[in-house]
């Protein structure tokens, strides 16, 4: 069974893309992230330790935003992505990152990229 969590617009700044003026003056970022768990032995438990949790999720977002730059919001993705992997609940995850203020010459309003990630193994196989 697949339950989903989602946060959605999850804002921070940093200072990612490959112009100098990215890097030094830095911009928004807009994070959506679904973490697909199975949820049924925390609601039965009622326990947030069976479960992950968003707002410590949603941190894990803002750090990864925050940290050191890359070129490239893929790459941000990608480090979206293995944090929620970390989650010993989280199955799978799906992370939007939107670069709102991205240097493009035309009229927009956002621009994003979308991955999808899965755990390789059960979270038993991969703590070990």
């Amino acid at each position: 069974m697949r339950d989903t969590i989602r946060l959605v617009g999850v804002r921070a700044r940093g200072h990612h893309g490959v112009f100098d003026h990215e890097r030094t003056d830095g911009q928004d970022f807009v994070v959506d992230v679904a973490v697909e768990l199975d949820a049924t032995a925390a609601s039965d438990a009622d326990d947030l330790g069976e479960t992950v949790h968003y707002g410590v999720l949603a941190e894990q977002v803002v750090a990864e935003i925050e940290r050191d730059p890359v070129d490239l919001i893929e790459t941000l993705a990608e480090r979206i992505a293995a944090a929620v992997l970390t989650h010993r609940a989280a199955l799978a995850t799906e992370v939007t990152v939107h670069k709102p203020q991205a240097p493009i010459t035309v009229p927009f309003t956002d621009v994003s990229i979308t991955i999808r990630r899965e755990r390789t193994g059960t979270p038993a196989e991969e703590e070990e």
